[in-house]
């Protein structure tokens, strides 16, 4: 039984060598990004994989990892229970799951004694849950990076990693609470609007979920106090200090 720690998310990406594992495509790069408390940590896992094949024309165009290139990598097998380990007890944060969880449970389905993805851990899709934020609209993770001004400007080729990392900032502004309060909403999450000098003020559902609150660590808390010290020395009088106190 696996046990899942709600605190830690694994943002995932992989490349593979076709669409369909139907004709034995196979997984040619994983890249992991970890969050705890929606924080990065920079423990990330990323591994290039030898498929033993020729990737499809379509696929070598997206990702341009070639056969030699992957040639001296590990196979999966080296690398899976490594891989486990590592996502084992976390949420999965993946764009399109299904894509990505149906290679990796082919993938695992060919080792002695592994399991599905989702026993180890859970699952989280950000593009099922775009489509609903965001109905009938493009929600690729090009136009989600557009939507919530995420810069990717530097993305050419696919890279599991460097698409893991782009995902990650697109789920934490897709999820932190405040972006939903000020864009268009669906009538699903909006109980009123009306105009206020000019613009449209939306309210929400009394029950919709409550707003993430990040505490500061003591660096952050001290580098606040820091300020607020020389606020206090420039003008004599410091007004976020007198409401607090």
């Amino acid at each position: 039984m696996k046990t899942v720690h709600a605190n830690r998310l694994i943002v995932l990406d992989t490349e593979t060598t076709g669409l369909s594992t139907k004709d034995d495509n196979r997984i040619i790069e994983i890249g992991c990004v970890e969050l705890l408390d929606r924080r990065l940590t920079g423990n990330n896992f990323h591994v290039y994989i030898n498929p033993e094949r020729d990737s499809e024309p379509g696929a070598l165009q997206v990702h341009g990892l070639t056969r030699e290139f992957l040639a001296s990598k590990p196979k999966f097998n080296e690398i899976a229970y490594d891989f486990i380990d590592y996502i084992r007890g976390s949420e999965l944060i993946i764009h399109n799951a299904p894509f990505d969880v149906g290679f990796l449970d082919y993938e695992l389905a060919k080792l002695p004694n592994t399991q599905s993805i989702e026993q180890y851990c859970t699952v989280f899709d950000t593009l099922a849950d775009a489509k609903i934020r965001f109905p009938g609209q493009r929600n690729n993770l090009d136009a989600l990076c557009k939507r919530y001004d995420v810069d990717n400007t530097h993305r050419e080729l696919h890279g599991a990693l460097l698409d893991a990392q782009i995902l990650a900032d697109v789920f934490l502004r897709m999820t932190g609470g405040q972006f939903s309060l000020m864009t268009e909403s669906s009538e699903d999450s909006v109980a009123a609007s009306y105009q206020h000098h000019g613009a449209t003020v939306m309210r929400t559902l009394a029950d919709r979920p409550p707003l993430l609150i990040i505490h500061c660590n003591d660096e952050e808390e001290s580098e606040h106090n820091a300020r607020l010290d020389s606020i206090q020395k420039a003008s004599g009088q410091c007004l976020w200090r007198s409401e607090i106190t």
